[in-house]
């Protein structure tokens, strides 16, 4: 009995590694292999900050003035990302006073995180980024990422336990130097449209 439970758990070690290594195998290919990896968040959100550290070439005379771009983010908030998506949705596209206010009177856990998030990232547009009028700036862009998942155990009666998950998230705020722009009038009519024209240009594999 001890014998034939070894071999099982030589077979079930075997099944693992070999597994791992086809993973890691795809992992490590080309850039087309990793198309068919689901992530949550681009790519380029690990570099976000960088992008204030980007120096363009001088303007012309006669150019209009490349208004000012702040990007700031924090990692690893402990709160989902999905509460916090509702939350980065409902401010986009709004100047940074009307955010913060809309911010404030929301009772949410998240909403506290995000509004030091752009009272953080108001002061680096200032102090930074040539910013004349802190007021002067609205929400580009405003998104939540997932973070670490970290798994533990939930004892229940009778020796019996589950699976929890710890969740983490990351948000994510772009601030450009403006008024906000005016929102796109789009009638239901329009919505329906765009839908069925998507539906019309979308590939559908091994069909006739």
């Amino acid at each position: 009995m001890a014998a034939a439970m070894t071999g099982r758990g030589v077979t079930f070690i075997r099944n693992i590694a070999g597994s791992l290594q086809s993973r890691l195998q795809v992992l490590g290919g080309a850039s087309q292999q990793l198309s068919c990896l689901h992530t949550s968040i681009s790519l380029d959100s690990q570099y976000w900050e960088k992008n204030n550290r980007k120096v363009y070439p001088p303007q012309l005379p006669e150019e209009p003035r490349r208004p000012a771009e702040v990007f700031h983010s924090r990692r690893q908030i402990k709160y989902s990302k999905d509460k916090m998506w509702y939350l980065a949705k409902m401010i986009r596209g709004m100047s940074i006073d009307e955010a913060i206010a809309q911010l404030e009177f929301n009772d949410k856990k998240g909403a506290k995180v995000i509004r030091e998030v752009l009272l953080e990232a108001q002061e680096m547009a200032v102090k930074n980024h040539n910013v004349e009028y802190k007021s002067n700036l609205y929400v580009a862009e405003s998104f939540s990422g997932k973070g670490k998942y970290l798994k533990r155990i939930r004892y229940h009666g009778r020796g019996m336990f589950g699976i929890m998950d710890k969740v983490y998230c990351h948000y994510f705020v772009k601030l450009v130097e403006g008024l906000p722009p005016k929102p796109e009038q789009r009638t239901g009519f329009d919505q329906a449209k765009e839908y069925v024209q998507g539906l019309k240009n979308r590939t559908i594999v091994h069909s006739l």
